[in-house]
């Protein structure tokens, strides 16, 4: 350990020029980094050993995981340790917390859907067995799988008369279904071929049992949720409401209320359209901004010729930021993404970039209808991809996968949207600031995504606030951003399915003003150049941004703190248009 430190430390020297003012300190773990990696170690212990998700035993060895480690904490003298321990305990003390959290409401979850799963238990009850490496019973377990198998009929006799749930709570519980036909197969070929007495009695009724989960599974779908069972393009939301958006905003260090969010994002788009339309007049369509965006749109390459342009969009976004010295770039960062492209079925959710090390390129393929292969070379035409390529590359997901993997890797436990997402987005912002958009076609490209992650707050979170229905939040983005509407069905269906938490849409834009705020008050100020306040950031790994700037600014903590940071978050000073109207 000592040497893979003194390694990256020795890295880190070689890497970073010197500047007019001090270096950003070399990173050094904190007092707590010890118990963090042990609890973290500890956590994928338990997730590994009680691997059924919807097991009450996982559950509960997460609990008492948690208030073991709550009791270590408490006996930390807080007042001794360096900033960086305080800022470690607070973390750990709260993602402890927000455990805890989502364990009550999962339990919550479980509870409202397990009239619908009668089975569960005994499904669960012998893959713990086997997880406990108990003699199983053949013929026992057989009795088990033909009970579940006679009663399924039965139950979906009864679904929609006495067995009733709300749309979601059915779709959540199709899908566990799902899951639990995957328990089953892995707990049934663990034994299979491998114990005679076992390959006799068990796989008649295992067959049986997987077949009725199926048809059940089918049967929710189509009963309660009004879906069809192999609809790959439903989109089935779940609107958690104002208290648990609160609860989650407070996780996630955000004192705002949803309301205050949603009003930071319609000042955001405010600017963006007075932008837009300045475009939209430089390419003679006066304020008709959406005949720009459309000019804009119809300068896609031809098919096949997308990777070459994605290549040499990255470039151009590394050559930027080296030139302005900008953010430390390793070398091997530069030399060791990669690119594939993006399947259809990935696409139906994931509609323009995914990146990281690999940036997985959307764009028509072969098997598509021409009128799905014209909307996707709309959404990914030139501009579009030119504001985007580096949010998922250089300087944006790939530079910070590369810096976690070397500083402080122990705080990837606390790993947040806000950080993520925000860093990306910071980079839309700040690239935009210096200049890196010259034409009014570039412009009219960075605003657009610009417009959209102003609209990811609005509609998500009126969705949760039970305003806004999928349909309307397709049609918000169709209209007020200018979507395409197939991206548009993806991104909503990304955003509401339950892949993806209710805040994280939210985080790219709010995560990206935070940390510009915290620009402003460290490089505006003349405390730090671009350059070492990007290598900060990167340098001290995932966490709540609130509590980046505590590290950073060396600002008071107690071991209780709780979120206070108001960051600024209007837009540059434009003249406001109409607000953009929202369902009531």
């Amino acid at each position: 350990m000592h040497l893979i430190i003194l390694g990256a430390l020795a890295l880190a020297t070689l890497l970073v020029r010197p500047g007019p003012i001090k270096q950003v300190p070399e990173a050094k773990d904190s007092e707590l980094a010890f118990m963090i990696n042990e609890f973290s170690e500890d956590q994928d212990l338990v997730y590994r050993t009680y691997a059924v998700r919807e097991s009450p035993t996982r559950a509960q060895h997460i609990r008492d995981l948690c208030k073991q480690y709550l009791g270590m904490l408490a006996k930390t003298d807080f007042d001794r340790l360096s900033q960086e321990g305080k800022v470690d305990y607070v973390l750990l003390r709260s993602y402890i917390d927000k455990t805890i959290h989502n364990l009550d409401d999962q339990a919550a979850e479980q509870n409202q859907i397990a009239p619908l799963l009668p089975f569960a238990p005994q499904i669960i009850a012998l893959e713990e067995s086997r997880e406990r490496m108990d003699p199983v019973d053949p013929q026992a377990a057989a009795k088990t799988l033909a009970a579940i198998a006679d009663s399924l009929p039965k139950l979906t006799d009864k679904l929609g008369k006495t067995v009733k749930a709300d749309r979601y709570q059915a779709y959540r519980a199709a899908r566990e279904v799902d899951s639990l036909r995957q328990t089953l197969k892995g707990w049934f070929d663990y034994y299979n071929g491998y114990d005679p007495n076992f390959s006799w009695w068990v796989p008649e009724p295992q067959g049986a049992a997987d077949k009725a989960l199926e048809s059940y599974g089918n049967a929710l779908r189509e009963k309660l949720v009004g879906i069809k069972p192999d609809d790959k393009n439903a989109i089935v939301g779940n609107p958690i409401g104002r208290e648990a958006l609160i609860h989650q905003l407070q996780d996630s260090f955000i004192p705002y209320t949803p309301e205050e969010l949603i009003d930071v994002a319609q000042k955001q788009y405010d600017w963006c359209l007075v932008q837009m339309k300045q475009a939209s007049r430089e390419m003679g369509f006066g304020d008709d901004w959406k005949k720009a965006l459309e000019k804009v749109k119809e300068s896609h390459v031809e098919p096949g010729q997308q990777p070459a342009l994605i290549r040499k969009l990255a470039l151009e976004a590394e050559k930027f930021i080296q030139d302005r010295n900008l953010v430390t770039v390793p070398q091997l960062a530069l030399d060791s993404w990669h690119m594939r492209m993006m399947s259809p079925e990935q696409q139906l959710v994931s509609p323009f970039f995914l990146g990281g090390e690999t940036i997985m390129v959307s764009f028509p393929t072969a098997g598509m209808t021409q009128e799905q292969k014209e909307m996707s070379m709309r959404a990914n035409n030139e501009y579009f991809a030119r504001a985007t390529v580096f949010h998922e590359l250089i300087p944006g997901h790939w530079l910070q996968q590369f810096m976690n993997a070397r500083y402080h890797t122990y705080r990837d436990l606390f790993d947040t949207p806000f950080w993520i997402e925000g860093w990306a987005l910071y980079w839309e912002m700040f690239m935009w600031d210096q200049g890196f958009d010259q034409t009014p076609e570039q412009r009219v490209g960075a605003l657009f995504w610009r417009m959209h992650r102003c609209a990811r707050i609005i509609f998500s979170l009126d969705f949760h606030l039970g305003k806004m229905t999928p349909e309307q939040c397709i049609d918000f983005l169709v209209d007020k951003v200018g979507h395409e509407r197939a991206s548009a069905e993806g991104e909503v269906r990304r955003s509401l399915n339950g892949d993806y938490p209710p805040l994280y849409q939210a985080a790219y834009m709010l995560g990206g003003l935070q940390i510009r705020a915290m620009h402003h008050e460290l490089v505006d100020s003349g405390k730090m150049s671009n350059r070492q306040f990007h290598d900060a950031f990167l340098h001290e790994n995932e966490m709540p941004i609130e509590l980046l700037r505590a590290l950073l600014e060396d600002l008071p903590l107690t071991r209780d703190y709780q979120t206070a940071w108001r960051f600024p978050a209007d837009p540059p000073s434009v003249p406001i248009t109409a607000k953009i109207p929202r369902a009531k």
